[in-house]
């Protein structure tokens, strides 16, 4: 029994495989516990082994990697088309065996732990910041509906809040003032939360070359730089910078038929929080550009009065995310001349 490709559909304890052979003919399927599937692929002759992108995917990425075996993680839309009849384990691991074996199956970059450790950091310091807002937010409303407006920016909220609740002139109640005073202690730890995450990303910013490289870009930082090396590696995944921007969700969505050729908004596909660190990057590229007389703010001005703000600023986003894939790939530096 000659085993050429396996989809495997992961699992918290249970592992379904499904093999084919070179011809495509099934060979293989056979349910397994967690405990029993390095046993099983490690008696196998080295074939390729295909998996989907989830929780844990490429942990078992490096683990199936050192039996021997070459793994391609693949994003579940991918699979989803080649599902046939009802959703099961089977047919899940069957779809995911097909899936790999087509010419043209685009695949998730691979990540090492050190990768996964900084999408952590990264992940771990959005959370907060996630909570941070939404405490601003509850604040506002509370004291809005004593009323007692206050600005929408966090920093604003900063300043008043604490001049609100040590005013005795407004209509606030005893309760409310320590309610809201509590509240703001509690944003003050969040603070001070992020300040730590943030000083943990600046380490592993000036730890890594390539990431100092790419934050020669105008509109790259060091969170911008160190999530998309995080994210992408050398970028060897991606056969060009358009493709690593059009992963990012930065080229416009298409619904075109025959001669008529329909662009659409932006397709916001691909991880969310690069695309956002990107745009908000290239947003202060486009406002500070209406100063400057250089080439490139010439081209981004011209691409404002043309096209519009938004535009102007993921076309700056697209242009960045292609540079980047450029400098990773190609161990190049930064140019600036446009």
């Amino acid at each position: 029994m000659t085993i050429a490709y396996i989809g495997i559909d992961l699992a918290k304890n249970v592992f379904q495989l499904h093999g084919v052979d070179g011809d495509g003919q099934q060979v293989l399927r056979r349910r397994l516990r967690r405990e029993a599937l390095l046993p099983e692929l490690s008696a196998l002759a080295p074939c390729v082994i295909g998996i989907e992108a989830c929780t844990g995917a490429f942990y078992w990425q490096r683990r199936f990697e050192e039996l021997g075996h070459k793994v391609k993680v693949i994003a579940p839309q991918y699979v989803k088309p080649f599902l046939k009849h009802q959703k099961n384990d089977q047919n899940d691991a069957e779809a995911i065996c097909t899936a790999l074996q087509q010419p043209n199956m685009k695949f998730v970059p691979p990540k090492s732990e050190a990768q996964q450790d900084v999408q952590a950091l990264h992940r771990a310091r959005r959370r907060l910041v996630n909570h941070r807002t939404a405490l601003v937010s509850q604040m506002r409303g509370l004291l809005l509906d004593r009323g007692v407006p206050i600005a929408l920016s966090i920093g604003r909220a900063r300043r008043a809040i604490p001049e609100i609740i040590t005013d005795k002139n407004n209509e606030l109640s005893p309760m409310t003032r320590e309610i809201i005073g509590d509240l703001f202690d509690f944003m003050a730890q969040l603070d001070a939360r992020i300040k730590t995450f943030d000083r943990r990303i600046d380490a592993v910013f000036r730890s890594d070359p390539d990431c100092q490289r790419i934050a020669r870009i105008c509109g790259v930082g060091p969170k911008t730089a160190t999530a998309v090396v995080a994210a992408v590696g050398d970028g060897a995944e991606f056969k060009n910078g358009r493709h690593m921007a059009a992963w990012m969700g930065l080229v416009p969505r298409q619904r075109s038929s025959g001669d008529k050729r329909v662009l659409m908004g932006i397709s916001k596909r691909g991880d969310k929080h690069l695309r956002t660190l990107l745009v908000h990057g290239a947003r202060s590229v486009v406002r500070v550009a209406a100063a400057k007389t250089d080439p490139f703010s010439q081209w981004v001005n011209a691409l404002r009065e043309r096209r519009g703000m938004n535009r102007a600023i993921v076309a700056v986003a697209n242009k960045n995310a292609r540079i980047i894939w450029a400098m990773l790939r190609r161990n190049e530096e930064f140019r600036a001349n446009f």
